[in-house]
């Protein structure tokens, strides 16, 4: 079970990880770039005002192959599997990064949008699938656990892409196009190892109706003597469909069956994107320049909030005993209370001098939260509340939602910096406040309970309580 996580994640969240990091580091060499081939190419200066929108095309258009990657997603891991989705999905990351490693010696920078929008794609496929295969290939009682190794993998993603992007390494002038074509690695990783390792259960015997193929995977996942109590739960959620074919996303909008969970996923997919983690990234270096912490030295402090994902990230393994619901509230009311007190200490710091100290504890104390319920919990919780027919379009929504919010923040969110300062925060703290409310409110805990079990409990909030 642990080697087929890491076979799994390699090649799935830690590349969205990863290609979100990566592209800080080089930002300077691209414009030089940029510059340089308009230049050669119509022998005049590009336009400053150009240079920003070309920049902000290669920066936001991963959002948008997300978003692409999610809508694709769930058809991909119906038709080919969730295993052979994501082996397909490795050819787009090798497309890509083989578009934009030749970007540089070619003098196309279109090649670099171009790479960065099928690499966009490969991180939305890999969000929506890698969470559904791990759900599904989980036993019961393991499955909160072992369904934060989509967490550990994005977290190590980013912390990773932090470390090859420093200036010693890839980050430097002469190696940014290595770096960018780097993530060609993870995805010959996942090649490498994943065919090792057997198809879902679940989705062998629910939509193939392949019984001893599910009994094998079974035997490969939990062992030849403990696979028959999952076995028969597999069984009894194949005879409760009925049959029933996997569901298309706008099929979940029309059940009352699944209304509330349909708005739990949507509140929690939009909760983690507007949380105001972008806003603490944005903040973190202006907060670690007051504390005195000289510029050169910024980046190395930096990869501390990426050690800080990391770490929450592997105690969330632990969810699996405190409970989904517990976490998430809790990891949204600490997000709360560490907005306020950021929004205090940067108010106030030029009065104290150990102000600028606090602001500094409270971006790591805030990254902690983020990891302990909104960054780990959410796919955990979306993977757990539909049963096998209607998970594929679960995610498939879920990704969209997310990734449209977050190319909806990249967007706002330096409107609302620049017209707020550190009272944007308040906003976040409100967000972060209704979101644990809502959670605490509709959600029952999952921890332990099969996938019919979690629909019953969610039937009484469909259709009433006396349903």
């Amino acid at each position: 079970l642990f080697l087929a996580v890491c076979a799994v994640g390699i090649g799935g969240t830690f590349q969205y990880g990863y290609n979100v990091s990566i592209i800080n580091a080089p930002t300077q060499h691209i414009h030089k770039f940029l510059n340089e081939t308009w230049s050669s190419r119509y022998h005049k200066e590009l336009n400053p005002d150009l240079l920003t929108f070309l920049w902000s095309v290669i920066a936001s258009i991963f959002s948008l192959g997300g978003l692409c990657g999610a809508l694709i997603g769930g058809s991909m891991a119906i038709r080919l599997g969730r295993k052979g989705a994501l082996l397909m999905n490795n050819i787009i990351a090798i497309l890509a990064s083989i578009l934009m490693g030749i970007s540089f010696p070619t003098g196309l920078f279109e090649l670099l949008i171009a790479g960065r929008f099928l690499i966009g794609i490969n991180s939305g496929v890999g969000l929506c699938v890698q969470p559904l295969y791990i759900g599904e290939f989980a036993p019961k009682h393991l499955r909160g656990g072992l369904a934060m190794g989509t967490s550990i993998f994005l977290t190590g993603g980013i912390l990773t892409g932090q470390i090859i992007g420093l200036r010693e390494l890839l980050g430097g002038e002469k190696h940014w196009p290595l770096l960018l074509s780097s993530s060609c690695i993870p995805a010959l990783a996942q090649l490498l190892f994943l065919p090792w390792f057997p198809e879902s259960p679940r989705y062998l015997l629910i939509d193939r109706g392949d019984e001893l193929s599910c009994a094998k995977a079974l035997k490969r996942f939990h062992g030849s003597s403990e696979y028959r109590r999952e076995m028969e739960d597999i069984q009894r959620e194949c005879f409760a469909l009925d049959g029933e074919k996997p569901r298309k996303p706008w099929q979940l909008f029309t059940d009352p069956a699944v209304r509330w969970q349909l708005i739990t996923v949507i509140v929690m997919t939009m909760g983690q994107q507007l949380s105001g983690i972008n806003a603490i990234y944005f903040y973190a270096t202006y907060v670690f320049e007051q504390a005195g912490i000289v510029a050169e030295k910024i980046p190395y402090v930096t990869l501390g909030t990426g050690v800080c994902e990391c770490l929450t990230a592997l105690s969330c393994v632990r969810s699996n005993y405190v409970g989904r619901r517990c976490l998430i509230i809790g990891g949204y009311l600490l997000m709360t209370l560490w907005c306020t007190v950021l929004t205090f200490s940067l108010t106030y710091q030029e009065l104290y001098s150990w102000l600028p100290y606090m602001s500094m504890m409270c971006v790591f104390a805030f990254i902690l939260s983020f990891g302990l319920g909104p960054g780990g919990i959410t796919n955990t919780l979306t993977a757990e509340l539909f049963v096998q027919s209607s998970r594929p379009a679960a995610y498939m929504i879920a990704g969209t939602v997310s990734w449209i919010s977050f190319f909806t923040v990249g967007m706002l969110f330096p409107f609302i910096v620049n017209g707020l300062k550190q009272y944007c925060f308040v906003v976040f703290l409100l967000e972060c406040f209704f979101v644990a409310a809502f959670i605490f409110l509709i959600i029952p805990e999952t921890k332990n309970k099969s996938f019919l079990e979690i629909k019953k409990e969610f039937h009484k909030l469909n259709f009433g309580r006396n349903a």
